[in-house]
This record gives C-alpha cells, sequence and structure tokens, in this order.
C-alpha cells in the first residue's frame, strides 16, 4: 500500500502498490484495488489500463481484474519453482495417462493455493483451476493440504478472513477446518467432494522437500461418478512421494 505520508509517490511505487493489492490472489474490482492500494481511484484505473495492456493483468468481462499469465511466468522462473515442475512432471503424466482426468501442482502463497501445472484429459469435467490460477486455500483439496502443513497463524488468518463458502459442502467454520486439517494430517490426503467445483471430487497429497517440510501439494479432480476407484488415492499418493523423492 502507498502510504500517503511519505509524500507523492513515483509511478514505480504506484504500479508495485497495484502489484501488491493481487498478493492474496482473487478477482478484484476496481475499487477494491484503490482501496488495497492506497490510490486514488482515477490514478487506479490508469495504472490498471498499463498493467492491462503489458498483459500483467486481465480484466474480465464483469470489469474484475486478475493476475495475467505474463506476470505468473515471471514469477515461475524463479528457480524453485522451475525446479518442482520439471521433478513433478514425469509423476503427472503417469496420472493423466492412468485417469484421464485432471492432475494439479500446486503451492502455497500467502492464504491461496497457485497451481504450477495442470495436465487434463479431453473428457475432464470443467474446473475454473489453470496454470498460475491462485485459489482459496479452504477450498480446494491442495489448498487444503497445503493449509493442513503450514504454521497454525496461517488458519488462524484464514478464518479471520471469513472464508467463502461456494458450495454447500465447502468448509468455512473453524471446527470444520480444522477437523479437516486434523485428518489430511493423520492419513496423509485429503479427499474433497464438491466443495468448490459441481459434479467434481478431488484426492490431493503433500509433496515434501529433502527436510521434509510441504513444499507444494499434488492433486487428481475428476467427476464424482468415479470417486470409489482405487487409483486415484493410490495414484496421488505415489505421484506425491515420487516428486518428493526427485527433489531430494
Amino acid at each position: 500500500m502507498v502510504d500517503g505520508r511519505s509524500g507523492n509517490p513515483g509511478v514505480a511505487e504506484k504500479l508495485f502498490a497495484i502489484a501488491d493489492a493481487f498478493q492474496r490472489g482473487g478477482e478484484l474490482t476496481l475499487t477494491e484495488v484503490a482501496q488495497r492500494a492506497g490510490l486514488p481511484i482515477s490514478t487506479t484505473h490508469r495504472l490498471l489500463a498499463e498493467w492491462t495492456r503489458w498483459g500483467g493483468l486481465v480484466r474480465g468481462e464483469d470489469g474484475t481484474y486478475r493476475v495475467g499469465m505474463k506476470l505468473w511466468r515471471l514469477g515461475a522462473r524463479q528457480p524453485t519453482a522451475r525446479r518442482l515442475r520439471d521433478a513433478a512432471r514425469p509423476y503427472l503424466d503417469d496420472l493423466l495417462d492412468a485417469t484421464g482426468e485432471h492432475v494439479h501442482l500446486a503451492v502455497r502463497d500467502d492464504l491461496g493455493a497457485v497451481y504450477l501445472e495442470r495436465l487434463s484429459g479431453n473428457d475432464a469435467v470443467p474446473v475454473i483451476s489453470d496454470v498460475g490460477t491462485r485459489l482459496p486455500l479452504h477450498a480446494t483439496g491442495v489448498g487444503l493440504v497445503l493449509l493442513a502443513h503450514s504454521p497454525p497463524e496461517v488458519l488462524d488468518a484464514v478464518l479471520a478472513a471469513g472464508p467463502r463458502r461456494y458450495l454447500p459442502n465447502t468448509l468455512t467454520t473453524e471446527g470444520e477446518l480444522r477437523a479437516r486439517l486434523a485428518e489430511i494430517r493423520l492419513t496423509g490426503v485429503d479427499d474433497s467432494v464438491e466443495e468448490l467445483t459441481r459434479g467434481a471430487f478431488s484426492v490431493a497429497a503433500p509433496v515434501r522437500d529433502a527436510d521434509g517440510s510441504v513444499v507444494a501439494a499434488v492433486s487428481i479432480v475428476a467427476r464424482v461418478e468415479r470417486r470409489g476407484e482405487p487409483q486415484f488415492v493410490l495414484g496421488v499418493r505415489m505421484a506425491a512421494r515420487g516428486i518428493s523423492a526427485a527433489l531430494g
């Protein structure tokens, strides 16, 4: 946020303030961006147009703004993200071949899960996730796995932000979330059913680095009619272990 007490901020500082407004992801209106950046509406509108022309932001049909692929790709060139994607790709390919559904690799960014990779079968259930998409931790399988292995203050921040209920099964209360996170830590996987996408379920598992710290999550998202098939849980577990081994 631009500090109004520090004098007249330069153009670069204002542009960075716009970028910082999207730290928690999601889609923001002009007013929301202006409030987060601490800038006048007119200035925000002009700078958003500059970001959009460059490709760093995308303006939706409803007038809201979200992070664009050009800006995301700059972040994806960071060595850790690139190493994760390279290590994971053979295992993600195997999951796609085995299931024909969506396969995801995601990392935590503050209170969101950012998708580093998505592979999809031709007949996979429609989903909103894509490479570079940032979705709330509490509403996705990968997000819940990442949240389960995050410091306690991250869950506190999620609860303080007021988790949105996307569908009837979305977890939004402290009791629901704490119970699910404990189950994930106990079983090593998350099994979500129609919590973000109607007609879909997901299975997700943590990816660990050489120190044993959880650095990412891998998942399959498939049509809910296929939930009983054993290859989903087994495949995700094996992929997570394989990627973890490849990391060290």
